[in-house]
This record gives C-alpha cells, sequence and structure tokens, in this order.
C-alpha cells in the first residue's frame, strides 16, 4: 500500500533531498529510519530535489509498505524520535497507488528571506545583504517572469531533465517584519532555479542590470548571461499543492 509523509527539514548538514555518493541527503536519513522501524527495505520518492544547504518547512514523500503498524500515529512518534533533530515528520497518510508525491503535485512555492542589516539571530536562515536595492524595479523584472517558459538561463547546467520550461505562477517581492522576501510559486522548477533568479533580480536592484537586461537574459538561454545564485542557506520550500 502506498503511503504520503509530510514533513520538514533543516537543510545544513545534508547534500539535499535526493540521494549522492560519498554524502549525506534527507531521503536517504529517511529511507534508513523507515527500513528500520518497518523491518523492510523502503525506497522514498519525494516531491522534488532540494539543494544542497536548502530547506523545507512543507515537504512530501511517498513509500509503499505492507507493513505499517495498525496505529499510525504512534509510528509518526517513533519516527521522529529515531530521526535526528533536523528532520520532522508531520504526519503519515494512505493514498490510492496512482498518488504521486512528485508528479501529482500541482505547485511548489519557494521564498528567499534577505536580511538588510547584519543579524546573528537570521545568520542560519537569511542572507545578509548590505546596501540599498531598488525592489520596484526587482519587481518589474520578476513580472516578466511570466512572459516566459523556457527558464534554461536560470538552470544548473548538465542536469538530466526532459524539459526547461515551467510555469510561473506567483513572483513577488515584499516586505515582512526586518526581511526582505521573495515568493515564487510555480508547476515546476530547476536545479538551482530559484537562487539563479534571486541573484540576478539583486543585480537589478543594484543598478548593474535593467529590467529589459534581465529579459534578454530569459532569452538568451544561456545559464552563463545570468546572475551568480545566491547562498542556499535563505531557501525554503514552503508550500507543495496536490
Amino acid at each position: 500500500m502506498r503511503y504520503f509523509l509530510h514533513l520538514a527539514y533543516n537543510g545544513a548538514n545534508y547534500c539535499g533531498w535526493q540521494v549522492q555518493p560519498n554524502a549525506v541527503s534527507v531521503q536517504e536519513t529517511i529511507e534508513k529510519c523507515l527500513s528500520l522501524k518497518l523491518k523492510h527495505k523502503v525506497s522514498v520518492t519525494g516531491c522534488g530535489r532540494t539543494d544542497t544547504g536548502v530547506h523545507a518547512r512543507s515537504f512530501y514523500a511517498h513509500f509503499e509498505t505492507d507493513a505499517m503498524p495498525s496505529d499510525i500515529d504512534n509510528f509518526v512518534y517513533q519516527l521522529n524520535v529515531f530521526l535526528p533533530d533536523d528532520i520532522v515528520v508531520y504526519r503519515c497518510f494512505p493514498v490510492s497507488s496512482d498518488m504521486h508525491a512528485r508528479f501529482s503535485a500541482k505547485s511548489r512555492t519557494y521564498r528567499y528571506y534577505i536580511t538588510r542589516g547584519k543579524n546573528p539571530f537570521k545568520k542560519d536562515e537569511a542572507f545578509y545583504l548590505y546596501g540599498k536595492l531598488d525592489v520596484e524595479a526587482m519587481q518589474k523584472a520578476a513580472d516578466t517572469l511570466f512572459e516566459y517558459t523556457d527558464f534554461t538561463s536560470f538552470s544548473k547546467l548538465h542536469t538530466q531533465v526532459k524539459t526547461n520550461n515551467c510555469r510561473i505562477i506567483k513572483a513577488l517581492w515584499y516586505e515582512k517584519d526586518d526581511l526582505l522576501v521573495f515568493e515564487i510559486k510555480a508547476d515546476r522548477f530547476l536545479r538551482n532555479m530559484v537562487r539563479a533568479i534571486v541573484g540576478t533580480l539583486l543585480e537589478v536592484g543594484r543598478g548593474r542590470l535593467t529590467v529589459d537586461d534581465f529579459r534578454n537574459v530569459l532569452e538568451r538561454r544561456d545559464r552563463c548571461s545570468a546572475g551568480t545564485s545566491v547562498p542556499a542557506h535563505a531557501l525554503f520550500l514552503e508550500d507543495v499543492e496536490y
């Protein structure tokens, strides 16, 4: 029978979600825990592939087993006892056999957090950026994302995907408390895509690129034309919709 896990994790100590050779991943950690508790080898499929150091406040994964205990709430409790402190399972629930954590998802929402002043209590969850930014210009540039579907310019090179097409649903800069936040929602994301978009939008905010320059970056479909990716520790997967 197929089950979904709803979980969250701090990605600081992991190479990302996906299993990687010679590195510890979130996927590997959860698979080991499930296999131990269910007493058989368990493979887990996630709703996406967060990069090294990226966090997830809401993440879904599915697995299959015929050995699920009758008390699922206690099973979740036992998982959390065994899992490290930087991973938490919120829920485990049965789903139909055609529900897929990755392919059934209709959208994902990421937020990138920037702090404008040095703050030791935000250093692990926000990117400290000194200097003035033209947020209005950054928003105008972000609005152009809705006009395009090919985001090759913001994709990590040499990835094993069939298409670089994505549909942007939301792209918004806003202030939240003492943070500047970029929120982006799409049907799917490419590897490194959000961090590359934010890095290029910041170039607009600094006055190094115009809105038209940003549009040209999109149209070139060349990663080398885009800005530098911003640090991973300030990026959070916030929501996945099915």
